[in-house]
């Protein structure tokens, strides 16, 4: 008998017509709003667009300013029907907004693509399009960012970043990701608005405006500007708030339900106080942060979407005190919960770029909402409204927000046997991320003890501390593949023709040992890196010219101490945390793994064999694949290949050990792929691991896909192996696990879990995330999706609707291991 998950029996029912209701007020919205395809919003990018061209010539910190004050007047306001907390950045049902100052010389195309595109199709209506392409996008031709950059690459960088013949189409190799969003995955300090609220950030910037000295050139042309910001921008969201405010009195008066009245009036009551003062009890700190969220999304494009924090921390003080005054109860906390969760699913992360919209497919969303941990006084964090977030989790069918449990040697074993519960329920929810991991490598990069302990997951497995973070430009994806497909073809790939890319190194047939292999290799690999750091100087000079952050500024104790927008590539006491990426380690590590072994060790393949064999993507050469295929494997705690992981993580903690420090910023190795091991994949030919032509790389610090045969233990034991924990330039490891839900069936099922649980954590492992699922499951929703619209699964950092993937994504997902026992 096939044992289905929790989540696998709902959509059972679902299909036979017998899908249980959930909350009246919740399940009504989202019936509202499911499974409709997202439609653009322009009203964002034309304010912004309206405004800049008003305030050439100004600082530009001011002109952003400028722009959220002109849009906070002027766009459209909304009060969703049943809603409880109120605040959006674009029209009914599920929106995406335009950020013209990234994608303004590429919006036409863009637009012509988004509703056939395959991963993440969107709408617009005609007369919208007209807007963008009459109004919005010929101003910002020759202003933006991706243009600015282009120009400023070295040519020798440039052509393993973009086709030097078309620059809006990239090349895989060598990515930049600093085009096609303003900053990195960020937190902002939500507490700060809690406790003191916009009315008195605005008073402070105008008690130091007022105490700038006239005389100074520094205080009349950096201080001045930045400050005046902080007050225009603070004007700017109370604004919004209190619009709000009117339009819940004015729904109210012309409303006939007396229930919905009255909740209208109370809308508009916490609109008109929040948040432009302190909030005064749970209901006013939850629209509190909501404004706040969804005005920052409004003020620039983060990658990943703004985070929520540490939400059981800063909330729980109103919670505590509302309960115990007898005004709140915990069905009224899920049910705001859930209001805010059905808010944040309706607001679409939109990727005009083709390149960035296929690194996130599915409709990517890391809005992580962190829950347990410890204390600034390292104590442990568990709170009830820690348990109230994952009852929410398990109970709402819903795939936001994205939940991250961080988990620690004391975590209590009531936490830990609760977030094996909801990780079973098969959707993916919570991932995990270890202190044992984050608080001393953040120690070790400069923070305080209070800082480490209270870090906030932030985007895809990130570790952010509000006041203490100040990096925010995006970093490098590197397809280190394609240096090895350079290696065995001098430079060259197959994808890019008779193009010489890489380096020149000659003729592997020549090499006679493995040694000489190797170093080659490593060549190729370092030349890459080389590339990505130049990028990322060049992306560093220029990203405070095109980008500002009023609002994000305003929430950071360090630029409001130094006077400077927070994308200002240094401010004083700040720790910039940065990463580049490695793409396909485990294809690499695999492929060189064979390589040693089959052509110089046992000498039973000789390289023109075997790129023989890659050329035909195996064609006529089934046995050469069956050997490739057969060699030692990561993921398997397998000395021989996780000994080669390990030397190739080396490799590049020690490229950024020398070499970041002339970027003044910690730039630590991360394998985190979102969705990007896709179109990595494709324009990779055949490797030697036996993985056919254009298909995906390995994802994050996870095997290859179908090669980790040894149980879920052994995965934890080569991500243990690989690691080089003498080394502090590293960061993130993505790791995926996908269980048969009868591996944790039951309570025994629990406690193994737990169990692994525990494991991960002793060994000091930084990430890990679960699909519970089942095959069958999988590849029934692929022949059949209509009735497997709810079906939720866990991609890379996020959980998405499987239907919403790519085939190709569907397909990587299914050919991962299913392990069946432990």
């Amino acid at each position: 008998m096939v044992v289905l998950s929790p989540q696998e029996e709902r959509i059972q029912q679902e299909i036979a017509g017998k899908a249980a209701q959930h909350r009246p007020r919740t399940n009504a919205i989202l019936e509202g709003f499911k499974n409709l395809r997202p439609v653009i919003d322009v009203e964002r990018a034309r304010y912004f667009t309206e405004s800049f061209r008003q305030t050439e010539g100004e600082p530009l910190i001011l002109r952003w300013a400028k722009a959220m004050k002109h849009i906070a007047e002027h766009i459209t306001v909304y009060i969703d029907e049943h809603q409880l907390l109120v605040g959006r950045s674009g029209g009914i049902g599920r929106y995406g907004i335009l950020y013209p100052e990234l994608d303004g010389d590429f919006l036409d195309i863009g637009l012509a693509e988004l509703p056939k595109r395959v991963g993440a199709p969107f709408n617009i209506a005609p007369e919208d399009v007209q807007i963008v392409v009459n109004e919005i996008a010929p101003y910002w031709r020759g202003k933006t960012f991706h243009e600015h950059l282009v120009q400023a690459l070295p040519k020798e960088t440039l052509k393993y970043t973009y086709n030097p013949d078309n620059v809006l189409e990239s090349r895989f190799i060598v990515n930049e990701t600093a085009s096609f969003r303003s900053s990195i995955q960020w937190v902002h300090d939500y507490e700060k608005v809690l406790k003191k609220g916009f009315k008195k950030i605005k008073e402070e910037a105008e008690e130091e405006l007022s105490r700038l000295d006239p005389l100074s050139a520094r205080d009349s042309l950096e201080k001045a500007p930045f400050l005046q910001s902080v007050v225009l921008a603070s004007e700017a969201i109370i604004l919004w708030a209190k619009r709000h405010a009117a339009l819940a009195r004015q729904l109210a008066n012309s409303e006939q339900n007396p229930v919905r009245r009255q909740e209208l009036l109370e809308i508009a009551e916490v609109c008109e106080w929040v948040p432009e003062n302190p909030a005064r009890n749970f209901r006013e700190a939850m629209q509190s942060q909501w404004f706040t969220q969804m005005f920052s999304r409004m003020e620039q494009k983060t990658g990943t979407i703004i985070s929520n924090g540490r939400m059981d921390q800063y909330l729980y003080s109103y919670y505590q005190r509302d309960m115990e005054v007898g005004v709140l109860t915990e069905e009224k906390v899920l049910e705001l919960l859930e209001c805010m969760w059905l808010a944040m699913a309706q607001f679409i992360d939109l990727y005009i770029s083709p390149t960035g919209g296929s690194f996130n497919e599915g409709y990517a969303h890391w809005e992580a909402v962190t829950i347990g941990g410890q204390t600034p006084g390292g104590q442990d964090a568990t709170n009830t409204l820690t348990y109230l977030f994952l009852q929410s989790k398990r109970e709402f069918p819903l795939h936001y927000p994205d939940l991250a449990a961080r988990i620690h040697t004391r975590s209590p074993q009531r936490y830990l046997y609760e977030v094996a519960e909801t990780i079973k329920e098969g959707s993916g929810f919570p991932k995990l991320i270890n202190d044992e991991e984050v608080v001393p490598l953040l120690l070790s990069k400069g923070a305080t003890f209070a800082e480490a302990y209270d870090y906030a997951v932030s985007g895809c497995s990130e570790a952010r501390m509000p006041n203490r973070d100040t990096y925010t430009s995006p970093c490098a994806y590197i397809n280190f593949p394609a240096a090895l497909e350079m290696t065995l073809h001098n430079g060259k790939m197959r994808k890019y023709g008779n193009e010489q890319i890489g380096l020149a190194l000659g003729d592997p047939a020549a090499w006679q040992d493995w040694e000489t292999f190797w170093q080659a290799y490593v060549k190729q690999h370092i030349n890459f890196l080389k590339q990505a750091f130049i990028q990322q100087h060049v992306i560093i000079r220029l990203r405070p010219q095109h980008f500002a952050w009023p609002l994000g500024s305003a929430l950071h104790d360090l630029c409001m101490k130094e006077y400077k927008d927070i994308h200002e590539s240094r401010i004083e006491g700040g720790i910039d945390l940065g990463y580049f990426e490695f793409m396909g380690y485990a294809t690499v590590v695999d492929s060189l793994a064979a390589i040693k072994k089959l052509v110089y060790e046992e000498k039973r393949l000789s390289i023109p064999e075997l790129i023989t064999a890659l050329e035909t993507n195996f064609e006529g050469h089934e046995f050469t694949r069956q050997l490739l295929l057969h060699a030692p494997k990561y993921g398997n705690n397998n000395e021989y290949a996780d000994s080669i992981a390990k030397q190739l993580d080396k490799e590049c903690l020690e490229f950024t050990r020398k070499y970041s420090k002339e970027l003044g910023v910690h730039l630590d190795l991360r394998l985190v792929p979102f969705t990007s091991h896709v179109p990595f994949g494709k324009v990779v030919s055949a490797t030697p691991d036996g993985r056919k032509e254009y298909t995906p790389l390995s994802d994050g610090s996870s095997a290859s896909q179908g090669a980790d045969s040894k149980g879920p233990t052994a995965v934890l034991l080569s991500n243990y192996a690989s690691k080089n924990p003498d080394y502090r330039e590293r960061a993130s490891r993505l790791l995926n696990v996908k269980l048969s839900p009868s591996v944790v069936a039951g309570e025994k099922g629990t406690e193994k879990l737990v169990s692994f649980i525990r494991t991960w954590c002793d060994l000091r492992l930084w990430h890990v995330q679960f699909n519970v699922i089942n095959r069958q499951t999988l590849l029934e929703a692929k022949k059949d999706p209509e009735k497997y619209r709810s079906l939720i699964v866990r991609i890379a950092g996020y959980s998405a609707y499987f239907v919403d993937l790519s085939a190709d994504l569907q397909d990587d997902l299914i050919s991962r291991t299913e392990h069946t026992g432990w």
